[in-house]
């Protein structure tokens, strides 16, 4: 296994690794929309924080020398089920493949978040 990392991408907030590279996968940890430049979370919205998210998410792969396409499955957790529908019109320009997906809506996510998106990407050929 490999550990990836990238400061272009927020730091892990506790004791778990940004992704994890086993096999032909890659295995990455749930990004929220924290600004990786300061730590902080400056979008508002859902729209905005969702995009913060795929931003996170896309340095993450590029540090693991992929992209979205090769992105198989995602899990997504919503704050509010009320917001499926702004958070899929930012999902679907990222995740253009449409990968397999779960979406969830959760009590709390940390930080009092709108939303959190984890993946797990193909590396193989």
């Amino acid at each position: 296994m490999k550990k990836i990392t990238t400061n272009k991408a927020p730091a892990a907030i506790g004791p778990y690794s940004q992704a994890i590279v086993a096999g032909d996968f890659l295995f990455a940890s749930g990004q929220i929309p924290i600004n990786p430049e300061n730590g902080q979370i400056e979008a508002q919205g859902i729209v905005e924080q969702t995009e913060q998210v795929m931003k996170n998410i896309g340095a993450i792969l590029s540090a693991a020398g992929t992209e979205y396409s090769k992105v198989v499955k995602t899990t997504c957790f919503l704050e509010d089920m009320g917001d499926f529908g702004a958070f899929n019109q930012v999902y679907e320009k990222y995740f253009t493949e449409k990968p397999a997906r779960s979406c969830v809506a959760v009590k709390k996510l940390p930080k009092d978040v709108l939303c959190e998106v984890e993946v797990i990407a193909y590396l193989g050929e």
